[in-house]
């Protein structure tokens, strides 16, 4: 393994399992949730770390030392490694992962042209039906996946730049032509997280998304007893999203009116009728400073019978 490489990785956690197995070479975390939040496209300008600063102390309460410390610190360590032979980016398979991804991809295309670029990429293992974190897999599966880990073209990054640049459009509708189309790409997941991604948008049906949908579903067909055991029930379950418990957190607190806690968690009549479509519950939850990328996320519907994006025109 090359002393002269460098890995960036989509977390501590994957960060600290590299090291332990001695992997050789220089390491960056890299710590944003993009998927989350407003973006623009000039990724590490100023104006694009004062905008993601803003997203977190609003909507988590973090503080601009922490900030500055946890993620803007190792962007400015990634801009003076310039040395290396080769970088190795660590991401997996889910859309979380995925827009980290093509966002990294857009700021290497402009700041590292002419490197080797190499990804090593999760998801499913031989003939399992399972998509596997990094984390997941052991020390000879992952040794296994850096020894086949993917060179990526000139075309693979220009790809990710294109749809990093759409992602942070104004408008979601380009991203939809787009992953209807079929490419000849390296980064074999992407096109099915834009898909999550577009599902993200407020239904047609009853205004909620696949994921506020998804808890509504876990609580009627479980009952957890508390959120804690809620978010662990969301967690298990198999989806394409990578979420933590933040993400489901900041979502459940949005849907509160919708359940009630008594021996256990209950859907509300009204939550009962807005996941059986009966009823919208869009006007509750629009947020004209609530976006996806670039896109304001109340500004469209996602029908899902059509499985379509459609525009709201005032």
């Amino acid at each position: 393994m090359n002393s002269k490489t460098l890995h960036i990785t989509n977390g501590d956690f994957t960060t600290n399992y590299l090291k332990n197995l001695q992997f050789k070479g220089d390491f960056i975390t890299w710590r944003e949730m993009l998927c989350e939040g407003k973006t623009t496209s000039n990724v590490g300008s100023e104006s694009f770390w004062k905008n993601r600063f803003h997203f977190f102390e609003k909507n988590y309460q973090i503080s601009k030392k922490k900030f500055i410390a946890y993620t803007v610190k190792e962007y400015k360590t990634l801009c003076q490694k310039k040395e290396h032979n080769e970088i190795v980016l660590w991401f997996e398979y889910d859309l979380f992962c995925q827009i980290n991804l093509i966002a990294l991809l857009s700021w290497l295309k402009r700041h590292r042209k002419g490197h080797l670029i190499s990804l090593v990429c999760s998801g499913k293992v031989n003939t399992s039906q399972k998509m596997h974190a990094l984390t997941d897999l052991n020390e000879a599966q992952l040794k296994q996946h850096y020894k086949n880990r993917i060179l990526l073209t000139q075309d693979d990054i220009a790809f990710a730049d294109y749809i990093w640049q759409l992602y942070c459009s104004s408008s979601p509708l380009r991203l939809e032509t787009i992953s209807k189309i079929k490419h000849t790409t390296n980064l074999k997941y992407l096109i099915p997280a834009l898909e999550a991604h577009l599902k993200r948008f407020p239904s047609f049906e009853n205004g909620l998304n696949t994921i506020e949908n998804t808890i509504l579903e876990t609580i009627a067909q479980n009952q957890p007893k508390t959120k804690q055991k809620l978010i662990k029930y969301l967690l298990k379950q198999e989806n394409d999203y990578g979420f933590g418990d933040l993400q489901y957190q900041k979502s459940i607190v949005q849907l509160s009116d919708l359940f009630e806690t008594k021996q256990s968690i209950l859907l509300t009549k009204k939550g009962t009728k807005v996941l059986n479509n009966e009823t919208n519950y869009y006007a509750n939850l629009r947020d004209d400073f609530s976006y996806l990328g670039g896109a304001k996320k109340y500004n469209f519907l996602h029908y899902n019978q059509s499985n379509k994006l459609f525009q709201i025109t005032s």
